[in-house]
């Protein structure tokens, strides 16, 4: 029996912050819900410093209260890891925070931001997860003090999704490594990111962005575009692939090195030959 069929079918998305995981893969978690995978969602931090209006623990209250909305649309279970903003570190207390976590949920696959994109709270986070994935089959790294969870059996599936504007810090491209079709799932992913009202409002005061949902949506579509023309240039039939999400595995020493995302969605991943 193959690693992919022989594992609990569990999927856990770690965001920095609440809307992290349903702006860049609750298209991808509903697919893999309806292949039989039960979906957890968890964001190291409340997104505390987000309103420049609102203070700290109401804003930690509200914006938690968004992320379990969200989960409740999809189905999916919510974790708050237990950070704050600008606070979020590659340091021992964190490193078993989120182990005990990955021993909790005990996931074969995991979703996570991708190194270097834009700010550090994400980076961290991709970092931590990291880390977690790798740290939590050693039966004598102790977390004891967040969690009795056992050691995990083995170390997880791990997945990065896109970095802002598929640019890196220094403004290059990162071009993905697949892409899922979410075409049929866009309206979902659409409806879980409204509930976060709270950041289109800090996003308005901060940044002059009024467009929250439409700019999920137009990044959606590019990253379609771009896998329906490499499935037309593969020779596959055409299909019309209207939004996409964009990924990339990290297939380093003793991480799993088959795709089982391309498995169990095969119909759905077009992969980048020119990755």
């Amino acid at each position: 029996m193959s690693r992919a069929r022989s594992q609990t079918r569990v999927v856990l998305a770690v965001g920095a912050h609440p809307d992290d995981v349903e702006i860049s893969c609750a298209g991808t978690l509903k697919a893999l819900q309806d292949a039989g995978f039960s979906i957890h969602i968890a964001t190291m931090s409340l997104g505390d410093c987000g309103s420049k209006e609102i203070p700290p623990d109401e804003l930690r209250r509200q914006r938690r209260a968004e992320a379990e909305e969200a989960c409740r649309i999809l189905g999916a279970t919510y974790h708050y890891v237990g950070s704050h903003d600008f606070s979020i570190f590659n340091d021992d207390v964190h490193n078993r925070r989120m182990t005990a976590l990955m021993r909790e949920v005990d996931p074969n696959i995991v979703l996570t931001h991708s190194p270097g994109d834009y700010i550090l709270d994400h980076d961290n986070t991709s970092m931590l997860v990291r880390n977690a994935c790798f740290y939590a089959p050693a039966t004598n790294y102790d977390c004891s003090r967040f969690s009795e969870a056992p050691a995990m059996r083995s170390i997880p599936y791990l997945y990065y999704w896109d970095v802002m504007e598929g640019i890196d810090i220094f403004g290059k491209r990162v071009a993905p490594e697949f892409y899922v079709d979410i075409s049929g799932e866009m309206e979902l992913k659409s409806e879980m990111l409204a509930v976060h009202r709270s950041q289109r409002e800090w996003l308005r005061a901060q940044h002059g962005m009024d467009e929250y949902l439409e700019s999920m949506r137009k990044w959606g579509s590019y990253r379609g575009g771009e896998a329906e023309l490499l499935r037309s240039m593969g020779g596959a039939p055409t299909q019309s692939i209207l939004y996409a999400e964009a990924f990339r595995q990290h297939l380093g020493h003793a991480y799993p090195q088959d795709n089982i995302v391309a498995e169990v969605l095969p119909t759905r991943v077009v992969i980048n030959p020119s990755y």
